[in-house]
Formats: C-alpha cells, sequence, structure tokens
C-alpha cells in the first residue's frame, strides 16, 4: 500500500470516543493511532490486578497452594458483593483467574496478603516493576485497585497490557467468559466483567476491567482487528456500558479506514 493512501486512509475522522482518556495503539509498529490525554495519570480502579497477576506469577509462587479467605480481605467488599465466602479456601490459581476474569477484589487482596512478606511485599514489588517497565506516571498502593491512590496514564497502561499479554495464564484467564469454583462445598459460577469475550466477532488476547466512583469505568485490552495487533485503553468511561460502546467504535472506525485505505489503493494503482 502507498504511503498516499496511507495517509488518506488515516485522514478519516476520528471516531466519537467517549471516554476522558484514550489510547489506541497498532502493536506492530509501536504507532499512536488515537490518543486522548494519554500522557495524564488518573486512577485505574481493577486495572491494577493485572500488575498483582504479573507480579504473582513471576514470583514463580505454586499455583496449587491454597489459601483461606480471611476477615483481612473482607474490607474489599466497598467495591461490591464477594462471590467468595470469608473462610472459603481456593488455590492461588482460581484466586488469579477470579481476579482477572471477574475481577474479584477479595481474591486479588488474598493474593497480595498470601505474597511473601505480604501487602508490603507484593506494593514493593508491584511499583518496582512498574519502574522496569518504564511506567513512570504510575503508583500503586493496593492489590485490587480499590484505592483512588493507584494511578497510571493510558501511555503507561499500554506497557503494562503488552507486558502481561506475555504470559499465558493472564491471557487464559482474562479472556475466559466464566468460571465455576468449590466455595465451601458450593458451585460458584463466576462470569467475565467484559462483554466483548462472549463476542465471536472480537479476537481478544487479553482484557481487564475496572470500576470506582474515583476512576469511572475502565477497559484496556489487546486484540486483534484488521489483522492487527491493537492495544487499547479507555479510561473514565461515564455510563455503564460506554467503554464497550468505544471500543466498538474505535474498531468500526479501524476497519473503515483499513478499507478506505485499500481502496484508494486500488484505484491509485489502477491509474
Amino acid at each position: 500500500m502507498s504511503p498516499a493512501a496511507l495517509a488518506a486512509g488515516a485522514q478519516r475522522p476520528a471516531p466519537d470516543v467517549r471516554s476522558e482518556a484514550v489510547l489506541v495503539i497498532d502493536a506492530a509498529d509501536d504507532s499512536v493511532l488515537l490518543a486522548r490525554n494519554a500522557d495524564i495519570p488518573v486512577p485505574i480502579a481493577s486495572i491494577t490486578k493485572l500488575m498483582t497477576a504479573l507480579v504473582v506469577l513471576e514470583a514463580g509462587l505454586p499455583r496449587d497452594e491454597e489459601i483461606r479467605i480471611t476477615t483481612e480481605d473482607r474490607a474489599t467488599n466497598v467495591g461490591g458483593p464477594s462471590r467468595i465466602v470469608i473462610g472459603a479456601s481456593l488455590t492461588r490459581g482460581e484466586l488469579l483467574h477470579l481476579a482477572l476474569m471477574s475481577s474479584e477484589n477479595r481474591a486479588a487482596h488474598a493474593l497480595g496478603r498470601s505474597f511473601p512478606g505480604g501487602m508490603p511485599a507484593i506494593l514493593r514489588s508491584m511499583n518496582a516493576k512498574a519502574a522496569t517497565l518504564g511506567m513512570t506516571r504510575t503508583r500503586f498502593a493496593d492489590t485490587t485497585g480499590l484505592s483512588s491512590s493507584n494511578v497510571a496514564s493510558p501511555a503507561d497502561l499500554a506497557k503494562l497490557v503488552r507486558e502481561a499479554a506475555r504470559h499465558r495464564l493472564i491471557r487464559e484467564y482474562s479472556t475466559d467468559p466464566d468460571e465455576t469454583v468449590t466455595v465451601i462445598r458450593h458451585q460458584v459460577e463466576c462470569r467475565n466483567t467484559n462483554l466483548l469475550v462472549r463476542k465471536p466477532e472480537w479476537d481478544i488476547q487479553i482484557q481487564k476491567t475496572g470500576y470506582t466512583q474515583a476512576a469511572g469505568r475502565c477497559l484496556v485490552m489487546q486484540a486483534t482487528i484488521d489483522d492487527r495487533p491493537i492495544v487499547m485503553v479507555l479510561l473514565n468511561s461515564f455510563g455503564k456500558y460506554t467503554r464497550t460502546a468505544d471500543a466498538i467504535r474505535i474498531r468500526r472506525w479501524m476497519e473503515e479506514r483499513a478499507h478506505q485505505s485499500v481502496q484508494l489503493a486500488s484505484s491509485h494503482h489502477a491509474t
């Protein structure tokens, strides 16, 4: 495709994205396709759990070790009701799965509490990992994302998504539509917080949602769109479905832009 055709395709008007902060990157060549407030750090809610999972997995802790949910994990109820009752025991792997897929706050808190050295140690690891990845506008104060002190810029979160996507388990756990776990002899079905993972037209490699009053509704993911790996960061969306609608708008815009570029390239060769 000629540079002229690409440039003409790129001139297609930007989609009407409602999220306050937006970043869309073509991971194949690191080109920025769309950006708004991309370098401003803001609360990130449960996007935090990607980093929690990353440092737990990189610590090499046994995934089959059972971890008991205690009263220490109860305070995370402020983020909404939990399906994991106090006294239940789940494996570290199950806790990782639920933290990533259904954004279980008690699971994420228990992962931090059971980390060697406890919560202070995992937070040191999370902030150190952020520094290693060049996430210069990022700070973690808890493992769940309920703290409004957990902040990052969209540009930093794009780095986190790409790093987390290198881990097979994070890819699998974050994109599973649902999972059933045993909680004190009862089967509990948990569902993915991202509606798009159930859509057959979407090829999502990794994703994470988030919501607190301070952060608004958030969504990060890496997906294949028009045969390209695309990293998408949407922060502080208002309305329950806005982040999902924004992702759909961005995908449609990219597909139309690519189609327009192909048409222009074809007409250029024809002349």
